[in-house]
């Protein structure tokens, strides 16, 4: 839509307990790869306190004069343990991702089929950019940390809990030496937390901003070229760029900073553990070896706990995302419908709005009311920013009045639901997207129990034989990216064709054959005529002649109907309409 100017309102995003809550359920779907990745990574971080405490009983061997094969057992049993170490973990981060891959395709499919049932008017007010932004960046975030640092993390997590028992099993004191680094540790994360979790929302709240405006930008780039303003959207997206950059700068500084306290707290909690294990190897209530593996698994900490530490950043980034995703996953999803329910043609649709504008913008539409008999043909025609496309909008159900409703057989839309208004009256636009695959598969996405006969018939009724002959594969030729490319009046054919198969009761064009050419414009009109025939219609007309032909003209300007009647009448009453006619061009 063109008209008014709106603000965007983000589609929701999950809190922490709603996000921990949807992992868990998924993860319960999955009982058998999560007790295996569980039992493998709990098994890997265990065989790693082995080669500590060997070097430890070592140390206490040679102490103790033993002889070079006890020296080289140890040896053997500290390979070993490596050996078998390295094979656990390699192991479980393969299950582990296996685990995260199988629950993020689970949740993206939830996400993508929410995204595909949200309500017109929801993403409308939420722009594609934050849906793509979630759809793309959250989960590339997402997937990175489940297939890189996701099994890493937990590992860290299940060899700090281990070796601190490990500690605690050598001597309780060396154990609560260790601990002394503890307040350390958690006054550098409590320095860091509430000076980063915000930026982190705020980040990819501004990568989405960016995306909206780079979407934007390249979705409408032939009229941006047209007028020239493409370093004004340029500038747009520079300023979220910019935007998205000193977030970014902001948080590293943060997280430099926060490096320094983590290196404090080893510093603190190995010369505490050095320390305990002297005084107590000189009072004799440990051995050297005993202190020794102490150290060993204090100092073994340093890469878990500084891995958690270090790349918190990555997961508070992971969490951000997921919480979106799971925003949008966690949206209540739509009633299944049984079959092809009939739809009742003989339908009157009727628009009141008293006042409609898009947030805090100025008013859009102002005391128009509208009504279409059934089966009848109304054309909305005047200038640019009179408020065709947005009285369309809400006629169609895309946009809900500020101050009004439609009704469609005197129920009120919002009544009906999204469903049933979506079978009841369709929507087409100059905005036609050629779905990648067989053209046949693109025409059944209006009905999939369409057969080839009934969709050869849809396009011989817009004039599309000509062209459908010529395609390789007739209707099993693929088309949109990577297949065979249709112009935009094709693309336009193949919309009107979707309309017929879909069959709803009304039919709303919004300017949906503005992108053919003066050669191909009354091709696309005698097309949108024939898919609109005996059905109500309510048409934006992006030229004159298209209204001339309807059996009522409405005139709007600045939100408000001038005028209306049939074209003759009009013409005859020398008004706004007739002004346009001839400022158009037409016969007088």
């Amino acid at each position: 839509m063109s008209e008014g100017s709106r603000t965007t309102q983000l589609l929701p995003t999950a809190t922490a307990r709603q996000t921990w809550t949807a992992l868990a359920a998924e993860f319960r779907r999955l009982p058998g790869l999560t007790a295996a990745a569980g039992a493998l990574l709990v098994a890997a971080s265990a065989s790693g306190l082995v080669a500590p405490w060997v070097l430890g009983r070592l140390v206490d061997d040679v102490k103790a004069g033993a002889d070079t094969g006890r020296i080289v057992m140890w040896a053997g049993v500290i390979a070993a343990a490596a050996v078998v170490a390295g094979v656990l973990t390699a192991a479980g981060a393969a299950v582990a991702a296996r685990l995260g891959e199988t629950v993020l395709a689970r949740l993206r499919e939830r996400v993508l089929d929410r995204a595909l049932h949200l309500p017109s008017s929801t993403l409308e007010r939420a722009g594609t950019g934050d849906l793509v932004a979630r759809a793309g960046d959250d989960v590339a975030v997402v997937t990175n940390a489940i297939t890189g640092i996701g099994p890493l993390m937990v590992g860290a997590v299940l060899t700090i809990v281990l070796t601190a028992g490990g500690l605690f099993t050598l001597n309780p004191w060396l154990g609560l030496a260790g601990l002394v680094a503890a307040p350390a540790y958690a006054l550098a994360l409590r320095w860091y937390l509430p000076k980063s979790v915000p930026f982190y929302a705020q980040e990819r709240i501004a990568t989405g901003e960016r995306s909206q405006a780079m979407a934007g930008a390249l979705h409408g780039a032939a009229t941006v070229r047209a007028y020239g303003i493409e370093e004004v959207h340029v500038a747009r997206i520079a300023d979220r760029s910019a935007a998205a950059r000193d977030l970014g700068l902001t948080v590293f500084g943060i997280f430099t900073r926060f490096g320094l306290r983590i290196n404090r707290a080893e510093l603190i909690g190995l010369s505490s553990v050095l320390i305990a294990g002297f005084l107590l190897v000189r009072a004799g209530q440990t051995t050297v070896g005993a202190a020794t593996a102490a150290a060993l698994y204090f100092h073994r900490l340093f890469n878990p706990i500084g891995l958690i530490l270090m790349e918190f950043d990555a997961v508070m980034q992971a969490g951000a995302s997921l919480a979106r995703l799971i925003g949008v996953a966690s949206l209540p999803g739509q009633p299944a419908v049984a079959g092809r329910e009939p739809v009742d043609h003989d339908a009157a649709l009727s628009v009141t709005v008293r006042r409609h504008h898009y947030e805090d913008g100025p008013t859009v539409l102002e005391d128009v009311t509208l009504t279409l008999a059934p089966g009848e043909r109304v054309a909305l025609v005047g200038a640019s920013g009179a408020g065709k496309s947005t009285l369309a909008g809400i006629a169609a159900g895309i946009i809900p009045a500020s101050d009004g409703d439609a009704r469609l057989r005197g129920v009120p839309l919002q009544d009906l639901g999204e469903i049933r208004v979506r079978k009841e009256i369709a929507l087409v636009s100059q905005e036609v997207h050629v779905f990648a695959g067989p053209l046949a598969d693109d025409l059944r996405l209006a009905r999939p129990d369409a057969d080839d006969a009934e969709v050869e018939k849809a396009l011989d009724r817009v004039g599309a034989t000509g062209w459908l002959r010529t395609l390789p594969d007739g209707l099993a030729t693929h088309v949109g990216e990577g297949g065979h490319r249709l112009t935009a009046a094709q693309a336009q054919q193949l919309a009107l064709a979707r309309l017929i198969l879909a069959d709803p009761a009304v039919a709303v064009l919004d300017e949906a054959t503005a992108e053919a050419g003066s050669a191909g414009a009354r091709d696309l009109d005698r097309a949108a005529a024939a898919a609109t025939d005996g059905r109500t219609t309510l048409i934006v007309a992006h030229r004159l002649v298209q209204a001339a032909d309807a059996d009522r003209i409405i005139v709007l300007d600045h939100g408000r109907i001038v005028e209306q009647g049939t074209h003759d009448a009009l013409l005859a009453a020398g008004g706004r309409y007739a002004h346009l006619w001839q400022s158009w061009g037409g016969p007088r």
